[in-house]
């Protein structure tokens, strides 16, 4: 009976309960595409992050991180290979790769850079150059004398496919090397300031110019999925000598990102609190209309013998009906405004250069993840039934002679 009364009574006045359920389906709406924008920005700076060379996990020497000079470079490639074959499982990848600090320089321009000796077969498929080079074409293995670049640092030097671009560093003799470079790649990043930091040849070229034999930067390892790499990074610090390697997880290589990470899920959760509370106001007045409305309803309940919880049952059922109505809406519109912005995506490229300065891409992918869509729905039917407890127990006050009173 108190279910059918309180459907009931909701659709007594229809204009009224229409704008309840709109302020709803709306918060409920926002929360949602709010909270998948925010998602997928800190998975774009994930993604990012470890398709920038990163991965999931990277083995130097020790001391490399700290100070990235060829004199720290792994001299005994075979003892990690090993200790990656036992612990990796076989759908993870990795790669060996040389990585110095060098100058490029051609007739007009130079420009400091980091200079990277890749595996090209090995590469693709772990970091972003494997798959990013939009003109010309990427290494081959063995090649002595091809480099492929950023788009920005060709358009910075005023070069082109098949220049020479010369790069200088220095060698294991302490001595400065340099070598000629014929461009045979361009390639485009995320981020512009990727385009201009990182140029790559491959790993015979840079070692042949930095005097290295078999040496090795740094390994880096990618697994089908993030959670795979603590587990794995603390297999490998077992087996490998802590006093001459050092493992380090993406998180430890990237922590800016996680720190974005943790903060994002307090701003999701503020974002959903904000938006209740205007939304909520909408409720408690709307409510606080319908049982001044029905005071003599109300009246002529206690007189019959309600108990007064019941009149605040009865008020927050109604509260609940609109609650449901408008989550099962809001949810709705959500994820299929969602479903059609996970394909095309926001396009920001005409916000490229501030977002390029916060590390962001220029195209926002939202991404529901299922703990805040039940925050979302959990703090809505929470909070909007305490909300509802002031005017359900205003309701309940009311006397049989203050309702007669009444017109």
């Amino acid at each position: 009976m108190m279910i059918h009364i309180a459907w009931r009574n909701i659709w007594r006045n229809k204009r009224r309960t229409v704008v309840v359920l709109t302020a709803v389906v709306i918060g409920v709406w926002a929360m949602i595409i709010m909270g998948a924008l925010m998602r997928g920005v800190a998975d774009q700076f994930v993604r990012n992050g470890i398709a920038t060379l990163t991965g999931h996990i990277q083995i130097h020497a020790r001391g490399y991180r700290e100070d990235p000079v060829i004199e720290n470079s792994m001299t005994d490639p075979l003892e990690v290979e090993e200790a990656l074959a036992a612990v990796l499982p076989g759908d993870a990848r990795w790669c060996r790769r040389i990585r110095v600090n060098a100058i490029a320089s051609n007739a007009r321009h130079s420009s400091g850079l980091t200079l990277v000796g890749i595996e090209p077969e090995r590469e693709k498929g772990i970091s972003f150059v494997g798959e990013a080079v939009s003109g010309g074409r990427h290494l081959a293995p063995g090649d002595r004398d091809a480099i492929v670049v950023g788009k920005s640092l060709i358009e910075k030097f005023h070069t082109k496919l098949d220049y020479k671009l010369v790069l200088m560093s220095q060698d294991t003799d302490r001595e400065i090397a340099s070598r000629a470079f014929k461009i045979a790649g361009i390639y485009e990043a995320e981020m512009e300031a990727t385009e201009k930091q990182f140029a790559f040849v491959a790993i015979e070229a840079a070692r042949g110019m930095l005097k290295l034999r078999n040496a090795v930067s740094e390994y880096s390892v990618l697994f089908q999925n993030n959670e795979e790499a603590d587990s794995a990074a603390g297999r490998l610090r077992e087996i490998l000598p802590a006093d001459r390697y050092e493992v380090s997880t993406w998180k430890d290589l990237l922590p800016l990102v996680t720190a974005i990470l943790r903060m994002y899920d307090w701003f999701i959760f503020l974002w959903f609190f904000i938006v209740f509370i205007a939304m909520g106001f909408g409720i408690v007045n709307t409510m606080l209309m319908a049982v001044f409305e029905r005071i003599r309803e109300f009246g002529l309940l206690k007189a019959l013998g309600m108990k007064p919880r019941l009149i605040v049952r009865e008020v927050l059922t109604e509260t609940l009906f609109l609650l449901i109505i408008g989550l099962i809406v809001g949810n709705l519109c959500g994820l299929a405004t969602v479903y059609w912005l996970s394909d095309r995506g926001i396009d920001l490229t005409a916000f490229s250069k501030g977002m390029e300065f916060a590390g962001m891409a220029r195209i926002i992918f939202p991404i529901i993840e299922m703990k805040d869509l039940l925050s979302a729905n959990v703090v809505v039917v929470v909070l909007g039934l305490l909300v509802s407890c002031y005017p359900a127990v205003k309701a309940a006050r009311f006397t049989p002679v203050e309702a007669m009173a009444r017109t």
